[in-house]
């Protein structure tokens, strides 16, 4: 057997490492073979979602984005002699795994619901801000501008993409949650289209933009990080309701193009793989830093127009958002990141979680009270994206994105 890793800094710090002792037996660190085998899917794009842009860009302007919308609701059968990149794209898509268990998918969602508000604190100030750690990944958040400039739209972007994925129902054919994972699936080949172009990009150092070993990376972070990241929060899932929530971002994964042998079949290869990710990816730089600042930019802006009151609410917010980003990245590298470092917010975030596992507790064993709590979140889901989507109106067609290339 090859040497095995040593521990990445994101583990070696704060409770990552005492997590994976909670959830998975023995040594999950790859060794120098398996680094090898992963690296390879650095200089692997989506072949399928690139020649659809490519063929895209020979149509007159919005006609293919046209077709792909049709066929995104109706099916192939929509279309009339479609075109072989578009047929092939959606044959495949189509073509549904056999591990695919909608019943699973569905638990997986209910749970994930089950969170309502709560689940969009580990969104941002452990997914996203975890993610600026992976400086070959930020390469293409920044080459389009996107987050630094237009950092509190992105936000809610993504947060209302993650709703429409994790929503009871909305991962079958022709739902919002199956359109949006596959219209994100096309954006991404559209910036790898546009960062392909760029005479700038630095293959050697960066890998190909927006590569398998970076969408999959992603994918852990909404997923097993999202997982952790709640109960660190202090709700409570069972067993069943971990391997439910990352099946369900299992067959998402799929949707959005990442080959199979990347995605986890269970929580213990979720953990090996966020393991060998954060050993060969988390390689913070000056980028990573200028994305966390624009990230914690936006909490301050809550406070904007209110005076001193808005003062106070701004350094709330910061606070508190920072807080739950220590949480998980610990102290190296959230010092890096430039995060503010609270102790009275940090001991606040902590004392809410253990209301919240109280009050988790007592939810398992109240009959009625997890289905209570499901439509509580749902409301309250539904009620931010409708709150937030007055105020910033997100592209959910994501045609403004598909533009970039």
């Amino acid at each position: 057997m090859a040497d095995r890793l040593p521990d990445p800094v994101l583990f070696s710090q704060g409770g990552f490492r005492i997590a994976t002792r909670l959830f998975v037996d023995g040594d999950i660190r790859g060794d120098e073979r398996q680094v090898a085998r992963l690296r390879r899917f650095a200089q692997v794009e989506d072949p399928l979602a690139d020649d659809v842009v490519a063929w895209m860009a020979r149509r007159p302007q919005g006609a293919g984005r046209a077709e792909f919308e049709k066929a995104l609701h109706g099916g192939l059968e929509a279309l009339d002699g479609p075109a072989e990149e578009l047929a092939a794209f959606f044959r495949h898509v189509e073509a549904t795994p056999f591990w695919v268990d909608r019943e699973r998918v569905e638990r997986g969602a209910r749970a994930i619901t089950r969170a309502g508000l709560l689940g969009l604190f580990p969104l941002g100030d452990m997914s996203l801000m975890g993610g600026y750690l992976a400086s070959r990944a930020t390469k293409s958040l920044i080459g389009t501008g996107e987050i630094e400039y237009r950092a509190a739209r992105r936000l809610v972007e993504t947060a209302t993409w993650w709703i429409d994925v994790t929503t009871p129902g909305a991962l079958v054919p022709g739902e919002r949650g199956y359109a949006s994972a596959l219209r994100v699936r096309l954006v991404h080949a559209h910036v790898r289209a546009a960062m392909n172009r760029r005479p700038d990009w630095d293959y050697a150092a960066w890998d190909r933009p927006v590569n398998q070993v970076q969408t999959v990376g992603t994918l852990l972070l909404f997923s097993l990080v999202f997982v952790f990241g709640v109960q660190l929060l202090g709700l409570r899932y069972s067993a069943r309701e971990r391997a439910d929530i990352l099946h369900l971002w299992r067959y998402v994964g799929w949707l959005m193009g990442v080959d199979e042998e990347l995605l986890p079949a269970d929580e213990e290869d979720a953990w090996r793989l966020l393991w060998l990710l954060a050993s060969t990816e988390f390689i913070p730089d000056e980028d990573s830093k200028r994305l966390a600042r624009a990230l914690t930019e936006t909490h301050a802006a809550i406070g904007e127009g209110r005076g001193a009151v808005g003062k106070v609410l701004a350094h709330l917010s910061v606070a508190v958002h920072s807080s739950i980003s220590r949480l998980v990245l610990g102290k190296v590298n959230a010092d890096f990141l430039e995060l503010p470092n609270d102790r009275v917010a940090q001991a606040a975030v902590l004392a809410v979680a253990g209301v919240n596992f109280a009050a988790e507790t007592l939810r398992r064993v109240v009959p009625g009270a997890t289905a209570l709590q499901e439509r509580i979140g749902e409301a309250g889901r539904r009620g931010y994206v409708r709150r937030l989507g007055r105020i910033f109106a997100p592209d959910t067609t994501y045609a403004q994105h598909m533009r970039v290339a």
